[in-house]
């Protein structure tokens, strides 16, 4: 199984591993557009007043433009322990056994403005750019990623579970992938701390030795890490937050 992650704005710092290779990351057929967007966030960082307006950050956020410039050089994490911030709080990879370590980076994914999608093992560096970012040289990631990213994904046969946020899910569209919503208890969506218990979700499946095929096996094991996952529809589910 896959299963698709959002990414977060916030990213941990620094890293042990050696800088970017993207010959060492996941989905290869990406690397052209990988490479066009790094030398793109590159370039762009030379003009920090055009970066501040590219990347919609304030002045006060002027590292980003910085980590951007290293790109290339700047030391490398995998991208489960780059990403931080809420749902990966509530996923605590850096708390899992080495077994479920292994797991997360099996079968978690994030999805990323930057590398389309990597593997949680993949290294990355600190990098700031988002979905709905618009690159002067390149234009919207949409229009950039779509034709590419989204044949990669569509071909995929296993089960694939889509926990993105929206500006990420209108990078590709995957067809047959099990969406799963928050809600509370009377129906109502839950939009900040949905990130917390999709991050829960994500835990349960790395922590859990089972191998769901299919939405039915998924809630069959949400459920016995104490989630209240129920199947909507053939490829739709609601986690019911009590």
């Amino acid at each position: 199984m896959l299963v698709l992650l959002p990414p977060s704005e916030t990213k941990a710092i620094g890293g042990d591993q050696s800088p970017l290779d993207l010959d060492r990351l996941s989905f290869p057929e990406l690397n052209p557009t990988r490479d066009k967007l790094v030398t793109a966030l590159v370039e762009l960082a030379r003009d920090e007043a055009a970066s501040i307006k590219a990347l919609e950050i304030s002045a006060k956020q002027t590292d980003e433009v910085r980590r951007n410039a290293e790109l290339r050089t700047s030391p490398a994490l995998p991208a489960l322990a780059r990403y931080t911030g809420v749902l990966y709080d509530a996923l605590g990879f850096a708390t899992l056994t080495a077994a479920e370590r292994a797991r997360a980076q099996q079968k978690l994914a994030v999805a990323s403005a930057l590398f389309g999608v990597v593997r949680g093992a993949d290294p990355i560096p600190a990098y700031r750019l988002s979905g709905g970012n618009t690159l002067p040289a390149l234009g919207s990631l949409r229009t950039l990623w779509k034709p590419v990213l989204e044949p990669v994904l569509a071909q995929r046969e296993d089960f694939v579970v889509d926990l993105r946020s929206g500006a990420y899910a209108n990078l590709a569209k995957v067809p047959g992938a099990a969406q799963v919503r928050v809600l509370t208890e009377d129906g109502k969506v839950i939009s900040h701390f949905n990130k917390a218990h999709k991050g829960l979700l994500a835990r349960a499946i790395a922590t859990s030795r089972a191998e769901p095929g299919d939405l039915k096996g998924l809630v069959k094991l949400a459920q016995k890490a104490g989630i209240d996952l129920r199947a909507t529809g053939p490829h739709a589910a609601d986690l019911i937050v009590h």
